[in-house]
């Protein structure tokens, strides 16, 4: 997997309450949001309606964020320890 960290910095993590409990702020990724990134931690449709006009809520399923995370982590990583090495080497002249 490559380019994860420029997938990262598109995802919006945000504060947000839930309708059905609006005491409760938690943090996370608004589904619709996310979808554009890794679409395949998301289910349903934005805005969706069932025949009685209920909302039907969309979800993200956190795990399917982990490869992405992980990928990213990894990139920075390398960049970090390219970049160790460098000030060593300037350090050592």
């Amino acid at each position: 997997m490559t380019g994860a960290i420029d997938r990262v910095k598109q995802l919006n993590p945000s504060r947000f309450n839930f309708i059905a409990d609006p005491d409760a702020t938690v943090d996370g990724f608004l589904a619709h949001e996310a979808a554009t990134v890794v679409p395949e931690a998301v289910t349903g449709t934005k805005d969706a309606v069932d025949d009685e006009g209920n909302p039907e809520y969309q979800g993200i399923d956190q795990s399917k964020l982990v490869p992405l995370l992980t990928a990213a982590l990894k990139e920075a990583i390398t960049s970090i320890e390219t970049l160790e090495a460098e000030g060593q080497a300037l350090k050592n002249t």
